[in-house]
């Protein structure tokens, strides 16, 4: 009996674990982009396997309409990293979409997920502004980081 109660309770928590990983990677059936503008179509050799591109701005938005990313320093290691990344180039990230599809939620771009502690929790979007970050040092433009970022999560 006790044996059961432990195999339940295992297979319980399981569900409960695989429910929650997956919640990360929603990707409803929305298609949308800031400033109104549509998404690219993806090409006729594109793969039934294409995910949708989450939203974010396709232009460079003013930087002070954007809301303030929290400060570096609440966090360590590569959270603090990739915070570090939201506070200096805070239009790039909002140029980019987060494939972790928090647009779910009413995330704008990257950018929003750093607009409170949501990347704390998240390697989807610390390994995306990391990422971003060094583009940007190799001298790529907002456009080709993007691109870049898409055909990595494609």
């Amino acid at each position: 009996m006790r044996g059961a109660k432990i195999t339940f309770i295992s297979a319980a928590l399981l569900l409960c674990a695989a429910s929650l990983v997956s919640s990360c990677n929603t990707n409803s059936s929305q298609n949308t982009a800031h400033n109104n503008q549509p998404q690219p179509e993806a090409s006729p050799s594109a793969t039934a396997l294409t995910r949708r591109i989450p939203a974010h701005f396709k232009t460079p938005p003013d930087p002070k309409t954007l809301p303030p990313t929290l400060a570096p320093e609440q966090f360590t290691g590569e959270t603090r990293a990739a915070y570090q990344v939201a506070k200096e180039i805070p239009v790039t990230l909002a140029q980019l979409p987060c494939f972790c599809y928090c647009d779910a939620i009413g995330h704008k771009s990257l950018h929003s997920c750093y607009e409170d502690d949501h990347s704390a929790g998240c390697g989807i979007c610390k390994v995306s502004a990391l990422m971003a970050s060094q583009l940007k040092k190799e001298g790529l433009s907002d456009e080709q980081i993007r691109e870049r970022l898409i055909a990595h999560y494609q």
